[in-house]
Formats: C-alpha cells, sequence, structure tokens
C-alpha cells in the first residue's frame, strides 16, 4: 500500500506541474495594451477546468494508463497546438486530463463500451463521447488485411468512411461532427484489443490513416498510437500510418505525423 501511495503522489505531482506549466502558453492568457492581463470567460473556465483535472488525480487512487514519457509526447503535441480539434478512440481514466490540456479547443472520444462509458462519465459530465458499434473483431485481423487488398473501395484512391459499407475497415456509422471536422490530433488508445472478440484496433487505425489523407487544412495529422507492442497494432500502422511518417517513439507509443494526400491516386505508404 505505501508503495503505491508513492507512485500516485509521484504521478500526481508530475501531473499538476505539468498542467500549471501551461500558464507559460501564451494562448492561456493574453496581455492587454495597458500592460494588465486580459481575463475573459473562456480563460477562467480554462483555469477552473485545469484545477479541477488536478482535484481529481490528486485525490483519486487511479492514475493514467500510460506511463509518463508516453503521456509527455501527446502533452507536447496539444500544448504547441491548442486549442484544436482532438479526436481520442477510448475513454478512459486519462480522459479528463486530455481535456483538460485542450480546455477551448474541441475534444470528442469515441468509446464502444456503454457501460464502461457511464462509469467514466458519472462524475465528469462535460467529458464529450460518442458510442460506436464497430464492425469488426481482433479475430478477424489478418482476413481483413486480405479483404481491404481485393476490395476496392478500401483503397487509398477511394479514402472515404461516411457511407461506406463495402470497405469493412472503413467506421461509417460516426456521428456528422467526426467526418465533417479536421482532427489536428488522432490519438488511437482504443477500442480494446487483447482478446479476439474484442473489436480491435484495425478499424480506428485505418480510418485514422483517411482522415489524415483528406486533411484539407495547413499542416499535418499528429496521430498518437498506443499498445504498439501488439502485433496487430503494429501491423496496421505500418500498413496504413506508415513508417515513414513515423517521428517519434517511446515506450507503448508511437508518434505519426501524416501529410494530407496531394494525390489520392498514391496509396497510403
Amino acid at each position: 500500500m505505501l508503495k503505491l501511495a508513492i507512485i500516485g503522489l509521484t504521478c500526481t505531482t508530475l501531473l499538476i506541474l505539468i498542467l500549471f506549466g501551461m500558464s507559460n502558453n501564451p494562448t492561456v492568457c493574453e496581455p492587454s495594451e495597458n500592460g494588465n492581463s486580459t481575463v475573459n470567460d473562456d480563460t477562467i473556465m480554462s483555469e477552473h477546468l485545469q484545477v479541477e483535472a488536478i482535484l481529481h488525480y490528486a485525490t483519486s487512487r487511479v492514475i493514467p494508463q500510460q506511463t509518463m514519457e508516453e503521456i509527455n509526447i501527446s502533452f507536447n503535441i496539444l500544448k504547441s497546438l491548442t486549442p484544436c480539434n482532438l479526436l481520442v478512440f477510448g475513454l478512459g481514466h486519462d480522459s479528463f486530463m486530455w481535456s483538460s490540456i485542450n480546455p477551448r479547443g474541441t475534444t470528442l472520444f469515441l468509446e464502444e463500451d456503454p457501460k464502461w462509458s457511464r462509469a467514466i462519465l458519472k462524475d465528469l459530465s462535460f467529458i464529450r463521447s460518442n458510442t460506436v458499434r464497430y464492425r469488426t473483431t481482433l479475430y478477424e485481423a489478418e482476413k481483413l488485411i486480405e479483404h481491404y487488398n481485393k476490395e476496392p473501395d478500401c483503397w487509398a484512391t477511394k479514402s472515404i468512411l461516411r457511407g461506406n459499407s463495402k470497405c469493412k475497415l472503413a467506421l461509417n456509422m460516426l456521428s456528422n461532427e467526426v467526418y465533417d471536422k479536421e482532427w489536428d490530433i488522432i490519438m488511437i488508445d482504443g477500442p480494446k484489443g487483447y482478446f479476439d472478440q474484442a473489436p480491435g484496433r484495425m478499424s480506428a487505425i485505418y480510418s485514422a490513416a483517411v482522415m489524415a489523407r483528406n486533411r484539407k487544412g495547413p499542416g499535418v495529422t499528429h496521430v498518437v498510437m498506443h499498445d504498439v507492442d501488439r502485433d496487430v497494432e503494429k501491423v496496421y500502422a505500418q500498413l496504413f500510418l506508415c513508417r515513414k511518417n513515423l517521428v517519434h517513439g517511446v515506450g507503448k507509443l508511437w508518434h505519426f505525423e501524416i501529410p494530407p494526400a496531394l494525390d489520392m491516386n498514391t496509396d497510403f505508404c
């Protein structure tokens, strides 16, 4: 118990330092013409959310599933881009943290388990989450690669998710917001992928690649994927997110920077 308490206290202290470190970010508080800080409603709400996040983790025995080194990769991306559009596959104990780091941006979570969603959101009603019913199972991972190679509606030249019923890897059942918004950061830490009947992350990885290719705005799409120590995540990441786009990795996490496809006739990799 003592060891657990020390670990929890250490993680909480580091988290507090991270969140308060964001006060140096000029997007949080902008100076006025007379040199005084301009305090507006957005700034107040942002600060309240970050303080609530600190209190939440400081008083909880449950800590985020990722290591500090892994969290730092996503944190540094968010800190450089916030406010931004953040799409997260998977709802977890770290969801409050990600929302608090991007308080004035759009943060949306996609979760497959309604029961788990209710458990996470019961005290965090401000977190936005959509329930997704996946069409795949982990058991099908190898066959889905064969399906991708044979089905033209899966190919990079198609690059369509909404209404794409022929490609089993395409998430064609998401909300219009997911399709219409350009996501600056896509985190893949779900759905479940550790037993045969779980949805697996094949569709999440494929769909993230399609979204990134379809980006019309400037810059790249940052895709951060967890659990790359597992075979399916590793194979699908190399197939659709591409080794050439891998810019950083630590522990079980890879960070890709995927540029928009200037020529839709090219393959994913």
